[in-house]
């Protein structure tokens, strides 16, 4: 902050301002005031004239000189600052967070920190200490309200460390019964270590059983696991001799469908049937042998069976069923044996019908090659004529164009003379009427144009309206086109 000092007066005359900043430095600006009119008066009367200026500068105290002091003294430590080394230098934000030791460092002890708190407050109390942190500071008057409000905030302070240090008892009282209960804490998690310990020295016995019991029944599973490894190993075996002899089979079953393929058609009927009635007589055989299984024992006297008689009928039953699936094996077996006997009996067979097939074939390909000659022509053909075709569309095409773009003409030629022909009609008497039905066309057609790119006319807009309406679209229109990336 900054006071000044000014001497005004009606009359013209020197005056002095007298500016102070926070530094005791000094300027003494002069100036000249001219006189603000003749309607300016004092408390007095208009012919008094002040005794003389009442701000003055006390004689003891001379500004100037101690100004140039305080010059000096900055002079002084700014060399005292050039003339120290980079690590003992300082900038304005270290100067400015500067603390001392005590306020960072918390003290070690209690006792410590109640001396460190008597040393505070003695040197608060000692008038020189608030004189040496009070000098250079701006004092200002302070009113009754602002110093009945400092005294407030005191007291809110004052009160506030009360409470914090009643918190902090409290929070000392709760501490020690936490380490009470800590304590009994520790006494019960002992008896429970020991308790532990007990458990642990069964369970270490128990386990010592168990590992013996664990390595009798490991030897048990190794010697089983050894037996399904070498029976596997069997089994492997088995299961490739088996895959060979179904692949074999497969072949000749192969080379017997083969064979069977160049059997005549007639021999091939006349055995089919014969593999037929040999079914027919083995099923009606079968069937019989069922019915005789399945058929009921009634006793003479038509009494019921005993227990020990359903029992033994049970087990006739079951001797039943697996005879039942001895005969579907059999079945199969017989199928197998059904098949009548190969046709070809001497290679020379197969090597008559081999040629038989080959000049077959040969004609076949003889055929063959006629008929893709044939089809390589048909293609030649088809392609002259699509080109014939295509040179036939074109023209027709230019001709139908030719013959359009004529009747436009002659069309548009037509309604030219039937304009002209009702003006020559009509004559000029009738041409307040033509004009009202045109207009009623251009009304019509505005309105078109309006509802597509507009929307309904609700309002009864006139025509020049919706016409505006419609320029005012097109141009935000093309202002949207020129914004549109190209």
């Amino acid at each position: 902050g900054s006071y000044y000092l000014q001497d005004s007066c009606t009359e013209e005359k020197n005056t002095r301002i007298f500016i102070m900043t926070d530094t005791p430095e000094l300027e003494v600006i002069e100036s000249r005031y001219t006189k603000l009119g003749s309607g300016r008066k004092s408390h007095g009367s208009s012919n008094k004239v002040p005794a003389g200026n009442p701000f003055k500068i006390p004689p003891d105290s001379d500004i100037f000189l101690l100004r140039d002091e305080e010059k000096q003294r900055k002079k002084a430590a700014r060399l005292k600052e050039h003339s120290l080394k980079i690590h003992e230098k300082t900038t304005y934000t270290s100067r400015v967070n500067f603390r001392p030791v005590s306020m960072i460092c918390p003290p070690d002890s209690e006792s410590d920190e109640e001396e460190e708190t008597d040393k505070a407050v003695a040197v608060r109390e000692d008038p020189q200490f608030t004189i040496s942190v009070t000098r250079g500071r701006n004092v200002e008057r302070e009113s009754l309200a602002e110093y009945i409000a400092k005294k407030r905030e005191m007291f809110m302070v004052q009160y506030s460390l009360g409470v914090k240090r009643d918190e902090m008892r409290k929070l000392e009282e709760i501490a020690q019964a936490e380490e009470k209960k800590l304590e009994l804490a520790e006494q019960y998690l002992e008896e429970d270590a020991a308790m532990f310990d007990e458990f642990l020295k069964e369970n270490d016995k128990n386990s010592v059983e168990a590992i013996k019991i664990a390595e009798a029944e490991a030897k048990l599973k190794l010697e089983k696991v050894n037996e399904i490894k070498r029976i596997n190993a069997q089994m492997v075996g088995i299961k490739s001799e088996i895959s060979k002899f179904e692949d074999t089979l497969k072949e000749y079953q192969m080379y017997r469908q083969f064979l069977d393929s160049l059997i005549p058609q007639e021999i091939q009927e006349e055995r089919k049937r014969e593999c037929d009635k040999r079914k027919e007589e083995k099923m009606k055989v079968k069937e019989k042998e069922t019915e005789k299984i399945q058929k009921p024992f009634v006793r003479p006297d038509g009494s019921t069976k005993s227990r020990r008689s359903i029992g033994t009928h049970f087990k006739s039953g079951n001797k039943s069923v697996l005879k039942s699936k001895h005969i579907e094996e059999s079945e199969e077996d017989d199928d197998s044996e059904d098949e009548p006997d190969l046709y070809f009996t001497d290679p020379q067979q197969l090597l008559d019908i081999f040629s038989e097939l080959e000049e077959q074939n040969l004609s076949l390909i003889q055929n063959s090659q006629e008929t893709e000659e044939a089809l390589e022509e048909m293609k030649l053909t088809i392609k002259e004529t699509k080109v014939k075709m295509e040179k036939e569309t074109r023209t027709l095409t230019e001709q139908i164009e030719k013959l359009q773009s004529q009747i436009h003409r002659e069309e548009s030629k037509a309604a030219d003379l039937k304009i002209k022909a009702k003006m020559f009609n009509y004559g000029e008497f009738k041409a307040d009427d033509d004009q009202e039905i045109h207009l009623i066309e251009l009304n019509k057609k505005v309105e078109d144009v309006y509802r597509n790119c507009i929307g309904d006319n609700e309002a009864n807009i006139s025509t020049l309206q919706m016409l505006t309406n419609i320029e005012n679209r097109l141009e935000e229109l093309f202002e949207i086109i020129e914004t549109m990336p190209q």
